[in-house]
């Protein structure tokens, strides 16, 4: 990354809002630095974010803004997830129009998620029924991306235009962490799909390996996560006069080999997820290596700075209390078992050595 964009990039730190508050001021804040219209391309309006050769800087922004708070990560990432589905599948008309939206300030998002008895179809008439569950910024992301099943059982991707608060149910979202996510039920019912947009053909979100390969985003705000739990580690340890203690060091040797282990995976996934030039499994396989291990590390490094920190840390005024609160929580991804697994499977059935698994990221090195 140049001189230049890591300075246009750095920003200070992003307030977190209250556990239960949607964080309105953060979300403000990026806007008015520009990030929310960052992933689209110079030519228009954005910094190229989404562009592989800026894979680096968005994975950067994306651990930076984790860091700071796992909420507006969790927002933001889904806001970029959109943008990313919107460049790579769109026509160009539509490009530009939902470009608009985004440099106006629009909140993106991506809704996939449904109720059991209610997913969202389409009718032949264009019309919508039937809602979205676990939707994150549901009242705030006004410009979301949801998969709508056609009557032949296919599925297509629309941006449906949403006023703030409209449709939004937040009264099933009682959970240990992330609540500022403000994640909850939207239901489409009587929506036509012409008061939104079209994205791609059908069955275009599910294409492989965009579709899985994609989980490099919120691993790097995951990491970020991470960081944080790691950085109030060492700074209990300090303020309380317990960093001589060998067996304390201990715990926090083994909280930071965890950290930049997993540092240099996520570096590794988003370089192979946007070169695609290997074949799609590998990608996957790829990514859900770093997966695995980010899955496993955060709980790691959850474990030894509760033991560490001790009952404090427990305390709702400590800092990390609301930290092992929302990792924990945006740990929980579908399917950890299937991504594991699956990595493993590929690994042993194919015949290439393990040092080239990956050459290409290996042999150009990733800058973490």
């Amino acid at each position: 990354m140049s001189a230049h964009s890591s300075l246009h990039l750095a920003a200070p730190p992003i307030e977190a809002a209250s556990d239960d508050a949607f964080p309105h001021v953060a979300i403000g804040r990026l806007r008015r630095m520009g990030r929310l219209s960052a992933p689209l391309p110079t030519a228009l309006g954005g910094e190229g974010l989404c562009e592989p050769e800026r894979v680096g800087d968005l994975r950067r922004l994306l651990t930076q803004i984790g860091r700071d708070s796992l909420p507006v990560g969790r927002l933001y990432e889904g806001h970029v997830n959109a943008l990313a589905l919107v460049l790579r599948y769109a026509d160009a008309e539509t490009r530009e129009v939902l470009a608009r939206d985004a440099l106006d300030g629009h909140l993106f998002g991506v809704w996939n998620t449904e109720p059991k008895d209610n997913g969202l179809t389409l009718d032949p008439a264009g019309r919508l029924r039937g809602a979205k569950s676990f939707a994150s910024g549901a009242g705030s992301v006004t410009r979301p991306l949801v998969t709508a099943r056609m009557p032949d059982g296919r599925s297509l991707m629309l941006i449906l235009r949403l006023k703030a608060g409209e449709r939004a149910d937040l009264s099933e979202w009682r959970v240990h962490g992330m609540r500022a996510t403000a994640t909850g039920t939207v239901d489409f019912s009587g929506l036509h799909v012409g008061e939104g947009a079209v994205i791609g053909a059908p069955d275009d979100y599910f294409r492989q390996p965009f579709f899985f390969a994609g989980a490099w985003r919120f691993l790097a705000v995951q990491l970020g996560g991470m960081e944080a739990v790691v950085e109030t580690h060492r700074a209990h340890m300090r303020a309380t006069g317990r960093s001589s203690d060998p067996h304390q060091q201990a715990r926090f040797g083994r909280s930071l080999i965890a950290l930049e282990s997993c540092r240099l995976l996520v570096a590794q996934a988003a370089e192979i997820a946007a070169a695609e030039a290997l074949p799609p499994e590998r990608v996957i396989a790829g990514v859900n290596l770093a997966r695995a291990a980010v899955d496993q590390a955060g709980l790691d490094v959850l474990t030894l700075a509760q033991r560490s920190v001790g009952l404090a840390g427990f305390l709702d005024d400590h800092p990390l209390e609301a930290q092992m609160r929302d990792l924990a929580t945006y740990l929980r991804q579908p399917a950890p078992d299937f991504a594991l697994t699956g990595m493993a499977a590929h690994v042993l059935d194919c015949e290439t050595p393990l040092h080239a698994l990956w050459p290409e990221v290996r042999s150009q090195g990733c800058e973490a």
